[in-house]
């Protein structure tokens, strides 16, 4: 019987199905970088479809006529799942995909855009992301989902990999945040670093096609399609998951001992690298 998860275990049981270790090293190992290619390497539930749609926006002048993101901007860790030529060409250059590992995972040789974002929001956007397709809703509360993946760091270690290299060359640090605040600017800049050549009709296409009203209206094309429908084979079908939500900043307001525990895992694991003893002073550095 397709069930999903009402557990943390049955969950890790189904992610095993999803995500499974071999195949993502596979993935990892075919993918053969071209100097012009354009990776998004946030950490997950940071802004990667976002700056995913951006991105193919800017190369293709507006094409939408795609049924999933991540088959025009495909995830190289899942391309082996889904049984996708990562090495093949794409519809225009320069090619683009995406990945959330952390910068000692990737293959070297290509241009990388991260993204960074608070992480409280980032916790609370995976899960009510995996609400409604890996978990069955109102069974495994929001407090006891995010302590259990945070036990790992994750999202720290992601984090400190990328901050090493955010005045590397071929790296383009970009903060969710001040995405939100200046998006023409981001724009700008994506399209600087690719090499792509940005004019005001251009420039107005990307700010349409990258608003979150318009995304919103097209959410079927930004949610997984193709992983939705490898995953069905072992979960029901019919998922109101989403990823075009609300965008929003500090959406939800976290019990006094989760904003504690993420805390303690930014000092343990971040501060020390970075300096800077939360996010938001470190992202007022980089303003």
């Amino acid at each position: 019987m397709k069930k999903r998860a009402t557990s943390m275990a049955e969950l890790g049981e189904i992610h095993a199905k999803s995500f499974n270790p071999e195949g993502i090293a596979r993935s990892i190992k075919s993918y053969q970088p071209r100097a012009s290619d354009v990776i998004i390497t946030p950490y997950g539930k940071s802004g990667t479809t976002w700056t995913q749609q951006i991105f193919h926006t800017l190369r293709t002048r507006g094409d939408m006529d795609f049924d999933d993101i991540s088959r025009v901007v495909p995830w190289i860790e899942m391309t082996d799942l889904l049984q996708m030529d990562i090495n093949a060409e794409q519809r225009v250059n320069p090619r683009g995909f995406k990945s959330h590992l952390e910068w000692e995972k990737l293959p070297r040789g290509a241009k990388y855009i991260n993204v960074i974002r608070d992480p409280l929001d980032v916790a609370y956007s995976a899960f009510r992301f995996m609400e409604g397709w890996f978990v069955e809703p109102d069974t495994i509360p929001a407090e006891v989902f995010i302590s259990a993946r945070a036990k790992d760091a994750s999202y720290h270690k992601h984090f400190v990999s990328w901050w090493k290299h955010r005045n590397d060359d071929d790296v383009l640090y970009l903060v969710y945040e001040h995405m939100k605040k200046d998006r023409e600017g981001v724009i700008r800049r994506i399209a600087d670093f690719a090499g792509i050549e940005l004019d005001d009709e251009l420039l107005a296409l990307t700010l349409e096609h990258s608003s979150i009203d318009y995304m919103k209206t097209h959410k079927d094309r930004f949610d997984d399609a193709m992983l939705r429908a490898k995953s069905e084979e072992y979960l029901p079908s019919g998922s109101d998951s989403a990823k075009v939500r609300v965008g929003m900043v500090g959406e939800f307001t976290w019990p006094d001992e989760i904003v504690a525990m993420y805390d303690e895992l930014w000092q343990t694991h971040v501060a020390p690298e970075t300096g800077f003893t939360n996010y938001q002073d470190l992202i007022a550095s980089l303003a």
